[in-house]
Order: C-alpha cells, then structure tokens, then sequence
C-alpha cells in the first residue's frame, strides 16, 4: 500500500513554498464560498494577502467557480469555468497566493489544474473514483472532503485512490458528519483518526452548516465557528478552511455559515496562538 506524504511541499505561484503538514505551521484556506466577479474576487484576495503579511501565516486563495450541489434548482450557481479561471490566474500572480477550486467531473480536473494550485474534491463526490483518479493525475495537491457520510477510517480507500494514480500529495477535510435531519456535528476524535493518512484539514464553516435548514437553501450557526475552530487547531491539525465574506447576508451562498471578513483578522490571530501552543506540545495518544 503506498502512502500519502505528511508534509506537503506547496509552491507558491510567483516564487517561495510553504509546507502543509500536522506538525508544521497552520495553514489558512480561506474566500468566499462563490465567486460573484473579479472585483470581488481581487478585494478579497487583497485583504486576504495584508493578513497573510501581517501575522506571517500562509493563505491559500479559495472559491468555488460553480456550485453544483445547491439545494434547490433556483439557487444561484456561481460565474461559470470560463469566466473564473482567469480571475483565479490574477490573484495568483498578482498577489503571489495559490489558489483552491473544487472539481465536480474528470473533464475539469485538467483544464482547472492549468491555472489552480489544489483541486477540490466536493464531500459528496468524495468516493467518485473517475473524478479521483482524473485530479489525480494532474499532478496537483488534492484536498479531498470527507463525505457527511463517512467514518473517519473509510477515508483511508479514499485516500489511496489518489495515491495508487501516482500522487501522494493528498490532504484529508473534515467538515462535519450527518446527524438526523438538517443537522452536521464534528467527531474531533475522527481528526487523529485521519491523520494517519496525511495532513488534515478542518473546515470549520462547513462544519457549522445546517443543509437545507431553509427549505430551498441551507441555514448555518457561524457563532460556533470560533468554537469548533480552536477545538481543532488545539488538536494539531495542517489547516483550517473558513470562508470569508464582506456581507454575509448578501452572499449568494452560504452565508448563515460565512464569517464576516471584518471579524476574520482577529479569528486567524486567536488560532495561531493555539496552533503554537498545540505544536509544542503535541497530544500524546494512550
């Protein structure tokens, strides 16, 4: 059985690397859930780089160009491949960050690597082997989400649907599990459990998502992203994925989950303190 590296080796577009690991410094993946235009788009980005500088912490630029799994089939959808992927190229060059997208078909998975630096495998997609093994096979960094279905152990066949296709460099996603209706919880023990597969990341908005708690479209409780967020960076885990928006409420997906961008900055802050704090002293399993 071949294995997932545990520190993954991101280079960044315009020249540096950072490294993604559980032992290595926290990672941030963070935007807003869909791409509404470029100028939205490069505001955030922009705001997110000045962070990035600030507290000396690497950001990897995410959003989603379609929105293929939406609630109802009224629900705004995003901008569309062709229109993104210039704007994710801009950002990339303009402020030297990487970039995230989520893949839903092997046909993308190409065509998006040209210009993206991590394909995402949506949750619900997690186990479509064609669409695995077609990101795979760019070459590039794969953040796969955890299916709402799964345990924390089926991710391990996952896993290795990518690394069988000659690419190591796999990230595992929690970003909550089913219970009842309408209703996601966060098992932390299933973030050690993944961590035997490679670097974790935590998904602290999805996490907090109420799937269609608003009949056509999904409720949320962003108050508990703080929450959940601390109690996964104290774990020690390679990073935290938070989407971020200026206006929530406007936003066209996802907002009741959303973190406001003008409480973001003091969110990353409080996090790091606590990734210190878990690195040093890492937790000693029994």
């Amino acid at each position: 059985m071949k294995n997932a590296n545990n520190i993954i080796r991101l280079v960044l577009p315009t020249g540096g690397e950072c490294r993604i690991g559980n032992t290595e410094r926290l990672t941030i993946i963070a935007g807003p859930c869909a791409m509404e235009s470029r100028d939205h788009a490069l505001m955030i980005a922009e705001k997110l780089k000045k962070l990035s500088d600030n507290l000396d912490v690497n950001i990897i630029y995410k959003s989603s160009f379609d929105k293929a799994n939406r609630t109802s089939i009224s629900s705004d959808r995003g901008i569309g491949l062709d229109k993104a992927l210039p704007i994710f190229d801009e950002i990339r060059k303009t402020y030297n960050m990487a970039c995230l997208t989520d893949v839903h078909s092997p046909d993308q998975a190409s065509r998006v690597s040209e210009v993206i630096d991590i394909l995402q495998i949506p949750a619900f997609l997690c186990r479509q082997t064609d669409l695995l093994i077609a990101a795979a096979k760019t070459g590039k960094i794969i953040n796969i989400k955890k299916g709402q279905f799964l345990a924390p152990n089926d991710m391990s066949n996952v896993v290795q649907k990518v690394v069988e296709s000659d690419n190591p460099n796999v990230l595992l996603c929690e970003r909550g599990t089913t219970f009842g209706y309408n209703t996601l919880i966060t098992d932390f023990r299933g973030l050690t459990t993944m961590k035997k597969y490679g670097p974790v990341i935590f998904d602290a908005t999805h996490s907090v998502q109420q799937p269609g708690g608003l009949g056509k479209t999904s409720s949320g409780q962003k108050k508990f992203v703080p929450t959940l967020a601390r109690a996964a960076v104290s774990i020690g885990v390679a990073g935290v994925f938070i989407e971020t928006h200026q206006d929530p409420k406007s936003a066209p997906s996802d907002g009741p989950n959303m973190v406001p961008l003008s409480k973001f900055d003091k969110l990353i802050d409080d996090l790091l303190k606590f990734d210190s704090l878990a690195k040093i002293n890492p937790i000693t399993e029994l």
